[in-house]
């Protein structure tokens, strides 16, 4: 199956964790590839760091290098792009083990609408994904391909948010 989780609202990297969390919850496994948010410690990356009983059913893979040309972001774009496209590189062999059950392309949208890796490459990984795996595709700005190829798509819509009050991201909520 392939689920796109996409919009401007805040919740899709929350509504991956979820799936991920209910699928080790069922014995499951399942891992995540985070094409943006590199450098920066979320808490579930530091959950999972204290929790040993979740290795090897429950992992995250940072490789993105953070947000590009925005907060204050000084890395040249092709740091950006070589970091996405190791990541897809290592989601695609993810995919191919067969090991996960679960397998999250963390805001994959976000690095293909920066052009940091194609579309194509990343339908690629989805074509033949292994029967009862779970392909999820995050991000805003889902190309309207991974949409058509998805078997289910939520889009987040943001009503309203803190920033644009110019609060900051609140640890422990945002991150």
């Amino acid at each position: 199956m392939i689920v796109v989780f996409t919009g401007n609202g805040k919740g899709k990297t929350t509504a991956c964790l979820g799936q991920m969390v209910r699928a080790v919850g069922q014995g499951k496994k399942a891992a995540m590839f985070q094409f943006i948010k590199g450098p920066w410690i979320s808490g579930e990356y530091k959950f999972l760091e204290k929790k040993t009983f979740f290795k090897g059913r429950l992992e995250i893979y940072r490789g993105g290098k953070g947000f590009v040309k925005i907060l204050g972001d000084k890395l040249s774009f092709s740091v950006h792009r070589k970091a996405a496209q190791d990541t897809l590189k290592k989601a695609a062999k993810a995919v191919k083990s067969k090991r996960w059950d679960v397998v999250v392309l963390d805001e994959v949208n976000v690095a293909v609408s920066l052009k940091l890796i194609k579309v194509r490459d990343v339908l690629k990984v989805i074509k033949n994904e292994p029967q009862k795996m779970i392909v999820i595709l995050s991000g805003r700005s889902a190309p309207a391909s991974f949409v058509k190829r998805a078997d289910l798509a939520t889009e987040m819509r943001e009503i309203k948010h803190p920033f644009n009050r110019g609060k900051k991201a609140e640890v422990g909520f945002e991150f």
